[in-house]
């Protein structure tokens, strides 16, 4: 008779993990045998496993932690608690965390095959049923999706501030769209037909960002062989974008300074100043102001910035919008990279909705564009990169002996091959009797 699914008992009980194996080997179940969280986590990791029955209570970390790690990692394995401390509660938790059932102990072998069979059972029906995102057009604003409050606060502000040259300084953290509200700024307003500079000031050397920022005349410098104009001619009528304005130079924030007293901008080596209409537009992801009390940034260029300030929200502060913006880069990428009509399970809409993001929108983005690489017909927890995904704590300073990390490949490998030492002794490299001693 040919082996049936594969099923991973975990319990920190050695007579209730003989007493599951036992039970579940005589209807031909293949199973494997963990004592702990970690070393579960080790065999799914290397396995193919078709079923997780888990014990909740154990020294360490629990049973619940496994159930959840396995529902956004591996979330077409079917999972079956148990426990010898049964609660509503604990079952409200377990069934919520992603479990398809729930046994207490003591149960009797018909008990667990049956929930067994149930399990099994219902993951098949699951997996066919899984419910996709399916919802209505985004609503969008200038290139920004979403509607929560924070967002509908920052459209408030570019719609008042849109038709005037007022300087606006935008703080948020990285990835949270700074340059986006700043081109929102500019192409919504009645300068829409004139230029919009954008410029890294951190990606331009600090002994080059004036002569880049304001241009230089024939001669200034080694190599200056004519006149060049620079970003803020450029920009003449329009907007200048300065990003990471907190790491311009002392030297660059004076000049900076003068044009937004001025209006005024002066060439390097040029004697005159000329007149510039421009609406200067600043973002940075550092505390400005704390940089201001510690002397790394100009007092009086920072309020001059500050005329107008914008706070961008993170994304962990838009749940709402997560979903919408999602939505919105699977249409983006699923068109390029040429997959029609995917759509996001509910459980992948899960992870995207419980997870921090701490690169904001821009780490949102490359976890969709790598799903739908990943995918074919759906994007599925699978599809997500893992990351994202729940995280079992693990203690950075579990230092363990040479002999108990050799027990745990021992017990591993005995576990792959279903506890024939023959097998186990090829693949380890040693003999049975040197197997049997190290057994016991």
């Amino acid at each position: 008779m040919a082996l049936r699914e594969n099923i991973l008992i975990v319990d920190d009980d050695y007579d209730m993990l003989e007493v599951l194996q036992r039970n579940l080997k005589e209807e031909n179940y293949h199973v494997y045998k963990a004592t702990s969280v970690l070393e579960a986590i080790d065999i799914l990791k290397n396995s193919e496993v078709h079923l997780l029955i888990t014990d909740l209570r154990m020294p360490g970390m629990n049973g619940m932690e496994l159930v959840k790690y396995v529902e956004d990692h591996f979330s077409n394995i079917p999972k079956l608690v148990i426990t010898g401390y049964p609660s509503i509660d604990g079952a409200l938790e377990a069934i919520k965390s992603g479990a398809l059932d729930y046994l207490s102990k003591p149960f009797t072998k018909d008990e667990l095959l049956d929930a067994v069979t149930k399990s099994l059972s219902n993951s098949d029906k699951k997996t066919k049923s899984k419910s996709v995102s399916n919802s209505k057009t985004n609503e969008e604003y200038a290139g920004m999706v979403g509607s929560s409050k924070k967002l509908e606060e920052i459209i408030d502000i570019i719609e008042r501030v849109k038709n005037n040259r007022a300087s606006i300084l935008i703080q948020g953290e990285s990835g949270t769209g700074k340059e986006l509200i700043a081109r929102a700024i500019h192409y919504k307003g009645s300068f829409a037909a004139n230029p919009f500079i954008a410029v890294n000031c951190g990606a331009i050397p600090e002994d080059l960002l004036e002569s880049e920022l304001f241009g230089f005349t024939k001669g200034t410098f080694t190599g200056a062989s004519e006149n060049r104009e620079g970003y803020f001619q450029a920009a003449k009528g329009g907007t200048i974008f300065l990003d990471e304005i907190a790491t311009a130079s002392p030297a660059a924030q004076v000049k900076l300074l003068r044009v937004l007293q001025d209006k005024e901008v002066r060439k390097l080596g040029a004697r005159n100043s000329e007149k510039i209409e421009v609406r200067i537009i600043a973002a940075t992801n550092s505390d400005l102001a704390k940089l201001v009390r510690n002397g790394s940034f100009r007092e009086d260029l920072y309020y001059r910035l500050n005329v107008v300030g914008i706070e961008t929200p993170p994304l962990r502060d838009r749940e709402k919008d997560i979903l919408p913006l999602a939505e919105t880069f699977v249409r983006k990428y699923q068109k390029e990279y040429g997959k029609e009509d995917l759509k996001l399970t509910a459980k992948a809409i899960e992870i995207l909705k419980n997870y921090n993001w701490p690169g904001n929108i821009r780490e949102l983005e490359n976890a969709i564009q790598r799903a739908i690489i990943m995918s074919d017909h759906q994007i599925d927890a699978h599809h997500l990169p893992n990351w994202i995904k729940y995280k079992v704590p693990t203690p950075n300073d579990e230092l363990i002996s040479l002999k108990e990390v050799e027990k745990k490949y021992i017990l591993k490998v005995l576990a792959a091959v279903d506890q024939n030492k023959s097998k186990a002794a090829e693949i380890l490299q040693i003999d049975r009797k040197t197997l049997r001693q190290k057994i016991k």
